[in-house]
């Protein structure tokens, strides 16, 4: 076996005492030093406690992060199957989700509204939803948000429709028919742009890694409606030209939307509006530290410009001075996409986020972010057969780069996804490939974020040297994996019958009658 890698088998933990997994220096709370006034008015703490009942010295106590514990005790009670490993979930920055938050939300003072409550009653909720609305502005430079998206992709739809209702109230939405996008913009622009009703022009990524102004130039028209794109993409490329893309745009006559996916590593140093953008989004259950679970629950948090905050859906929360109060939306609003606020414990966990963190703090998540992405870019290239995307350009990536197993592939047979699922016998979870289309052969794409330990990214990289050693001198086990999960390879061949997959319970009784 390889030195430092675990025996794993899921719901069966190789997991050390306590003790053992301590590191100098890790903490899972910091407590702030104490204000001098403070210290003046009580006196030394140490006063309080009898001379006799003082410790000779310091316990020896383990040294962890908070997620270093939940994943030790959720490990020694065994009721997870695996998804507390080590995650680096590429384009979904996947951090840890503070306990405090969801023990929170469970509360009846949450929990138990209804959003039919008189404004009176509902005080609480209002503000903490008018102060995340605060900080996102101040984030991003735009004038409004909404909450009601329930994801990326819902955000980007209600972009889409908010583009329509802009272009129809100046009489040109006729013309104005066309989206601008990149082949690496993330798959929901493209997409609720169609929806929408729009044709899409998709942009070929060029020589630098992105689009050239001078392709922008040529797609863009009196028919371009807006441009929706992301940036940095999920190559961990930062498009600098992106201030004369949005003038390009502008000039144009059409909007600009900045989708905001992969914002955890710009965070805190620079600002949709102060790029020209009209709109932005932001995913609360990605960057602001609320969980992604499985799909959901989710928030696309909507920011938008003045001059388009009069088609946002609403409610509305204002402030009177005295009172908070819910106000319904404007003439000009596209109507609502989602019932009342939105998903607003996912709103809470977000905004006590933010308040933990503060803008000293999510600037430095946002350098720890990038850093650890070139951390573990060095380690990663030291394997043999893992190449990254548009390997010509040795400038530093951000928070994410796309890897290719495709040398791997081409020698031994075996496949990013061959790969991803022997790394979950040792306790990883599965990474993240790709999305559609896959313009990287045999892709994957970890992000370590800033909450990833050194040593956790050590880990993954150390299981992934061993299964590329495994592709070479033992390809079945790699093909047939994984062994040491609960269930073994589940069969492909029904995934695209529609007559056998089921998405609900009640469907798969009616299409599967007998074990219904």
């Amino acid at each position: 076996m390889t030195a430092g890698l675990r025996r794993y088998h899921a719901a069966v933990w190789d997991e050390p005492l306590v003790q053992e997994l301590t590191r100098p220096g890790a903490r899972g709370t910091e407590i702030p030093p104490l204000e001098p006034d403070l210290r003046d008015a009580v006196g030394d703490a140490r006063g309080l406690v009898p001379g006799a009942m003082r410790r000779a010295a310091p316990p020896r106590l383990p040294e962890l992060s908070e997620p270093d514990v939940l994943r030790h005790y959720l490990h020694l009670s065994q009721e997870t199957l695996g998804m507390m490993g080590v995650s680096l979930f590429g384009t979904c920055t996947m951090k840890y989700s503070p306990r405090v938050t969801e023990a929170l939300t469970r509360q009846p003072f949450v929990a138990e509204l209804h959003p039919y409550q008189d404004d009176e009653t509902l005080q609480g909720v209002l503000e903490v939803v008018a102060r995340l609305e605060q900080a996102l502005c101040e984030l991003s430079g735009m004038a409004r948000f909404a909450f009601q998206p329930g994801g990326g992709a819902d955000a980007a739809y209600l972009h889409a429709c908010i583009t329509r209702a802009y272009h129809a109230a100046r009489g040109s939405l006729g013309g104005r028919d066309e989206i601008v996008t990149s082949i690496q913009a993330h798959p929901c622009n493209p997409a609720t742009a169609a929806t929408a009703g729009f044709k899409v022009v998709t942009l070929p990524l060029e020589e630098n890694g992105y689009p050239s102004l001078d392709a922008l130039k040529a797609a863009v028209s009196e028919r371009t409606a807006s441009l929706m794109i992301n940036n940095p993409d999920d190559m961990g490329i930062y498009n600098p030209e992106i201030e004369r893309w949005v003038e390009v745009v502008h000039d144009a006559g059409g909007i600009c939307f900045y989708d905001h996916a992969n914002f955890n590593g710009v965070m805190g140093k620079i600002r949709a509006a102060e790029l020209g953008f009209d709109a932005c989004m932001f995913m609360l259950h990605k960057t602001f530290g609320a969980p992604k679970a499985g799909g959901g629950p989710a928030v696309g948090a909507y920011g938008c410009s003045e001059a388009l905050a009069a088609y946002l859906p609403g409610p509305f929360v204002s402030h009177d001075g005295e009172r908070y109060r819910l106000g319904e939306e404007g003439p000009e609003s596209i109507g609502r996409v989602r019932e009342f606020l939105g998903n607003v414990p996912q709103i809470i966990k977000a905004y006590a986020w933010v308040r933990a963190m503060g803008a000293e703090g999510i600037e430095q998540a946002a350098n720890l972010s990038v850093l650890a992405n070139n951390y573990m870019e060095c380690g990663l290239l030291g394997i043999r057969g893992v190449t990254k995307s548009q390997p010509h350009l040795t400038a530093r990536r951000l928070e994410m780069t796309r890897y290719s197993l495709d040398e791997l592939t081409r020698e031994t047979g075996v496949t990013a996804i061959d790969v991803q699922n022997r790394m979950v016998d040792f306790g990883i979870d599965a990474f993240w490939l790709s999305h559609e289309p896959w313009i990287v052969p045999e892709p994957f794409t970890p992000e370590a974020g800033e909450m990833w330990s050194k040593q956790d990214i050590d880990y993954w990289i150390a299981v992934l040297a061993r299964v590329c050693e495994e592709a070479r001198s033992d390809p079945e086990t790699v093909k047939t994996a994984p062994h040491n999960q609960v269930v073994h390879q589940l069969d492909p061949r029904g995934l695209d019958d529609p007559a056998r997959w089921a998405t609900t319970w009640r469907a798969y009784r009616r299409k599967h009658p007998a074990t219904g």
